[in-house]
């Protein structure tokens, strides 16, 4: 049987079917000077306790290609309570035509703190201006409570300019993590084709 040759010292090698992913965790601890951009033709708005399904399909056509697992593999109870909770706000990005292309999730519940859980877009939105209206959109409504700290965590599957749009809308890096869990791709979760970036190696 083939065998890998000796990894250099720091390095462990994984089984295949895991991922192993690099976690940057950011943060501001005080309000920026933004400026939130006219929506032109787009419309930004709350999104007053969605659906399970249709949350889920949103969330799947903005994260499918970074891998954004989390909320497909918890049970219908434990998503409800999440997002029907009225610390945890909820927004849309809709295009001209009314179809939500951008999604950003921002959670109260910790006093004190503004978690930005989850902001992006649809694939056919980037590059297009609708990311700095979520972004500032996500700081000024974080800040528009009585907060001491708005954070975020991404990470390498993330678009590779995640780190950089944070930086530039105000966070700073303080903490690397390092996560291993079952690629998503291989049990069903997401299809084979996902985050082509990323590979697939079948155990």
């Amino acid at each position: 049987m083939k065998t890998n040759p000796p990894l250099p010292m720091g390095y462990s090698e994984l089984p295949r079917g895991k991922l192993a992913n690099v976690v940057t965790c950011l943060e501001m601890r005080e309000k920026p000077d933004v400026s939130v951009p006219a929506p032109g033709a787009l419309r930004f708005e709350r999104w007053q306790a969605p659906s399970l399904d249709d949350y889920r399909q949103l969330f799947r056509e903005v994260g499918e290609n970074w891998l954004w697992l989390s909320r497909l593999i918890i049970s219908d109870e434990k998503l409800a309570a999440i997002i029907h909770d009225p610390d945890v706000e909820i927004y849309v990005i809709l295009s001209e035509e009314g179809r939500r292309i951008g999604l950003l999730e921002l959670d109260f519940r910790e006093p004190g703190e503004c978690e930005l859980v989850f902001c992006g877009l649809v694939p056919d939105a980037i590059g297009q201006g609708a990311g700095k209206l979520l972004i500032t959109q996500a700081v000024a409504r974080a800040w528009a409570r009585p907060i001491n700290r708005f954070w975020l965590h991404t990470c390498h599957f993330d678009h590779p300019s995640a780190i950089f749009f944070y930086q530039k809308a105000g966070f700073k890096p303080y903490a690397f993590l390092v996560e291993v869990i079952d690629d998503p791709r291989l049990s069903g979760h997401m299809p084979e084709t996902a985050a082509p970036h990323v590979p697939l190696l079948r155990p």
